[in-house]
């Protein structure tokens, strides 16, 4: 069972950054589709048979480094993510990047250096009107990798307990850390916040080519199995830990729910 709440950091916080206007889509699809995506040494996480693939959207602020000042301007910026979900040898759940799209190039080479992340520099937007949130981004270089979404949150209190406790939820949001190919070798990163405060939220729009560019191609052209929101959380993570301990999973078929929750 994943923990609602973040397991306290073995090491001391790198970096702390503010997560707003987060909205959070997901598709369920056959672990067998993500599985080739992920770094050596993991397996698709699933939840009840399945995996899931997210497109997150929000604004970053207020980063800040070994506990220093937050970084005025640079820090700042929209992000759209495209993510997979993952469990390592060793138990440990995170999510696998596979790609940040950014509006600031010195944070993008700044990921890329640091953690191998992979980092895309867009030109990018964020706005809200009428009780609707819009994002739209279009990376630099690549214009069929852009994405236009804009989703209305519900604000509907006893949905939100509902999704508290809701197990897929938990699953999609409550992760702590992501894994990563670094140097050549698989990393893990933690991360700490409080827990998401969740809302149910409706699509009134998206075009997405995002998706498709990470290699799930007619992802996008089904609704969204889940779709959620988060005002904000404060973020810190720690250094990455590393080298991780790389088993076989030839044994067992990717589709094993073994320690899902």
């Amino acid at each position: 069972m994943i923990p609602a709440e973040a397991p306290p950091l073995t090491s001391s916080a790198v970096l702390r950054q503010r997560w707003s206007e987060v909205t959070f889509l997901h598709w369920k699809v056959d672990p067998a589709i993500v599985a080739p995506h992920l770094p050596a040494g993991c397996r698709p996480d699933t939840i009840d048979g399945s995996t899931w693939v997210g497109l997150i959207a929000f604004q970053m602020s207020q980063s800040s480094f070994f506990g220093g000042p937050s970084i005025p301007w640079l820090g700042d910026f929209p992000e759209v993510n495209v993510r997979l979900y993952s469990i390592d040898a060793d138990g440990r759940r995170g999510v696998v990047f596979l790609s940040l799209e950014a509006s600031h190039l010195i944070p993008v080479l700044t990921a890329r250096a640091a953690f191998g992340l992979p980092y895309q520099w867009a030109s990018m937007k964020i706005g809200q009107r009428d009780g609707q949130i819009a994002y739209k981004t279009r990376r630099y270089g690549r214009p069929d990798a852009a994405s236009h979404i804009i989703v209305r949150p519900i604000d509907d209190r006893a949905a939100s307990v509902a999704l508290a406790a809701d197990p897929l939820a938990r699953f999609l949001t409550a992760r702590w850390g992501f894994h990563e190919t670094h140097g050549g070798r698989t990393i893990y990163c933690r991360n700490l916040h409080e827990p998401w405060p969740l809302q149910p939220a409706e699509v009134v729009h998206l075009q997405d080519g995002l998706l498709a560019a990470a290699g799930f191609e007619g992802l996008a052209d089904r609704a969204p199995d889940s779709v959620m929101y988060a005002s904000a959380v404060t973020t810190v993570f720690a250094a990455a830990q590393q080298p991780l301990r790389v088993r076989s999973f030839q044994a067992r078929p990717v589709w094993t729910s073994e320690g899902s929750s």
